[in-house]
């Protein structure tokens, strides 16, 4: 087993909670700071997304736009984070933070994957996370659905873990343009970027590259996004660690002393 699969043993101890352990009609929003505090004292490994700002700094937001989370049509990369900083989160009193105040929140308690989003410079984004993170004294790992992150990676921090992201574009929304979709969907660039993890719809996992992947790299399986008790049960034989939302698990997961699942 290779240094970085190693470092990943600690993921499967613990259910990765999705964006924190948010509740977007509370004080706890998504990729908040309350829910990122929220989860750490729960014992939840936290999933995050990363991306630019117009004046290039780090923050952490899912969506390229504040439609959804703020009600307001405009993107993230067209606006500095002063200007960032006045929004509020699903009309919480939360805002959007930036990586470095969520890495003080978490304080290296729990284990982190963060997602390098990829529709705005992408390698500067490389960058960023890794100069937040070359001190942080907590487990991390990284993620993303764009090949070129894990090949930065690859060639400037082998040392770190990094996973693919992916799921069956035909059946979700990708890029759009068939050729590109099918290369994502069947993670055709595995042969360059090298993951220690693959992190894919559980609900798709039936598709034959997430199998021949697994028996190529000998990775980790990362299953997202879990919802519920009964579709954590379902994910266990096929998937190693989990990332869940929209409902909070008993208690924080253990391996059990087979390594064949985990306890809730």
């Amino acid at each position: 087993m290779s240094t970085r699969q190693e470092s990943l043993e600690t993921f499967r101890r613990h259910l990765i909670a999705h964006r924190g352990l948010f509740d977007n009609e509370t004080g706890y929003p998504e990729n908040s700071l309350a829910a990122f505090a929220r989860a750490a004292d729960a014992g939840f490994g936290i999933e995050l997304d990363v991306r630019l700002t117009k004046d290039d700094r780090l923050v952490v937001a899912h969506d390229p736009g504040l439609q959804r989370i703020c009600g307001e049509d405009v993107l993230i990369r067209d606006l500095s984070f002063d200007e960032l900083r006045r929004r509020r989160i699903m009309k919480s009193e939360q805002s959007i933070p930036l990586f470095t105040e969520v890495l003080e929140v978490i304080g290296g308690r729990v284990s982190l994957i963060v997602e390098i989003k990829p529709d705005y410079g992408v390698i500067r984004t490389c960058r960023e996370t890794d100069a937040a993170l070359r001190y942080y004294d907590g487990p991390y790992c990284i993620e993303s659905f764009d090949p070129r992150a894990l090949l930065w990676y690859r060639w400037f921090r082998p040392v770190v873990s990094r996973g693919q992201l992916s799921d069956d574009f035909s059946k979700e929304p990708g890029v759009g343009v068939k050729p590109v979709d099918w290369l994502l969907s069947n993670m055709a660039l595995n042969a360059i970027t090298w993951p220690d993890f693959i992190a894919f719809n559980w609900q798709h996992s039936d598709v034959a590259a997430l199998r021949v992947w697994k028996r190529i790299l000998g990775c980790t399986l990362v299953a997202w996004t879990i919802r519920s008790e009964e579709q954590l049960k379902e994910a266990r034989s096929k998937f190693d660690v989990f990332i869940f939302d929209s409902f909070v698990p008993g208690a924080t997961a253990d391996r059990d002393s087979t390594g064949s699942g985990a306890r809730i």
